[in-house]
């Protein structure tokens, strides 16, 4: 038993003596001596550091500072250049030009031009009518093909009838039917149909206070030619040595405000506008005002091209016409109508003439077909004469209609 507690007490003992010499061993260790070189980073522990910055900080920057040269400064926004003379052209000629002013033909050369046309697009009737008249036997069914003939041409059944009873009863007191004599007769009895002694001067010289200037409504349904027409008239009022005002109260179609300021500005004449969906009425009333403050010659107002079967639009032009007589009377009213619509132009015209007093009618489309019996059959439809004509679509193809000419090119075209 003694034997035993011995052994436990060398034990500890030397379990001591060993920990004291480890521990010694660790102090030892902590500074080596000067000229030593220091144990590897990795065996060595760091104390730790409160974190510093700018010249406190320790240990060398990543990468070696850049001078100021050094370092890339923003880039300067672009100047554009001005300019140079050549490229100023360029750009000048890019840009839309303004139309130059022109000097629109006289009226007396326009005519001489314009029957020649007519002649060769209206006289299949003349000639067909001619030819059924110079057969050798006229019975009732040749008479019926003269019927049919007229009505083809949109004459109208009334004047067709009144026609073929004078020719019947012409052809049976003449007798003998030369091709002159035939063609003498047509035309008489074509140019009684016309109506040669109505008065189709187009009225734009005021009847009001003389301070105004003359006023002159266009009036129709969209796609006859009616803005079309209105700057045509301007460029013939302008060749007759007058001063123009148009007003565009057509405001629901910006195309249509904006054709009709270029026709303007081709002669010179000032476009009245106003907003795009403005009131009409208020365009009207202002180019009628601006007219009389510039001591204008006439004023012409495009209206909107209403379909006829619009109750409240056709109501809209007629408040058109009660604003602008505030300021004094309208002195002509056209209707613009299409010469290639025939009888539904004869409906347009009624419903027009309902809403305002129509003074005077515009055909066109004229040429192109043999159709010109509509002169006849919308003069007698409203009782007004038609006073000009549209054969084409230059600028100068609208001219005043003449009936003479007219029944000349029926019945003499080449």
């Amino acid at each position: 038993m003694e034997i035993v507690i011995l052994v436990v007490v060398i034990a500890v003992v030397a379990l001591g003596a060993i920990g004291g010499l480890v521990v010694s061993g660790r102090k030892k260790k902590a500074v080596p001596p000067a000229g030593q070189a220091q144990a590897p980073a990795a065996t060595r522990a760091a104390p730790p550091v409160e974190p510093q910055v700018g010249e406190d900080a320790d240990g060398a920057p990543e990468a070696p500072g850049r001078t100021v040269t050094e370092v890339g400064l923003p880039e300067a926004p672009e100047v554009r250049e001005a300019p140079t003379a050549p490229e100023a052209e360029a750009e000048a000629a890019a840009a839309p030009a303004e139309p130059e002013i022109e000097t629109p033909e006289p009226a007396a050369g326009r005519l001489v031009r314009l029957r020649a046309r007519l002649s060769r697009s209206q006289n299949s009737l003349g000639k067909g009518l001619l030819t059924l008249l110079s057969r050798e036997h006229l019975d009732e069914e040749t008479w019926e093909e003269v019927e049919d003939t007229l009505l083809t041409a949109d004459v109208g059944v009334g004047p067709t009838q009144e026609l073929v009873e004078r020719l019947r009863e012409r052809v049976r007191v003449l007798g003998t039917r030369t091709p002159d004599e035939l063609r003498g007769l047509l035309r008489d009895e074509l140019l009684t149909l016309v109506g040669p002694d109505l008065d189709r001067t187009v009225h734009t010289e005021t009847r009001g206070p003389v301070d105004r200037p003359g006023v002159a409504l266009v009036v129709g349904v969209n796609g006859t030619g009616k803005t079309t027409t209105t700057g045509k008239l301007a460029r013939v009022l302008v060749a007759d040595g007058k001063s123009v005002v148009l007003g565009a109260a057509d405001t629901f179609r910006a195309a249509a405000v904006d054709q009709l300021e270029t026709w303007g500005k081709r002669v010179g004449a000032r476009t009245v506008r106003g907003p795009e969906g403005g009131d009409p009425a208020s365009v009207a009333f202002d180019a009628v005002k601006e007219g009389t403050e510039e001591s204008a010659d006439v004023v012409l107002i495009d209206t909107a091209g209403r379909l006829h079967t619009k109750t409240g639009l056709m109501d809209e032009l007629g408040k058109v016409k009660r604003v602008v007589e505030k300021q004094g009377p309208v002195d002509e009213v056209l209707l613009v109508l299409d010469a290639t619509t025939g009888q539904n132009g004869l409906v347009q015209a009624r419903v027009f003439a309902e809403v305002v007093d129509i003074t005077g009618i515009v055909l066109t489309k004229l040429d192109g077909t043999a159709k010109g019996g509509i002169v006849v059959a919308v003069q007698r439809e409203l009782g007004v004469p038609v006073k000009l004509v549209g054969l084409g679509e230059g600028p100068d193809d609208l001219a005043p209609f003449e009936p003479a000419a007219f029944v000349d090119a029926l019945v003499d075209g080449d």
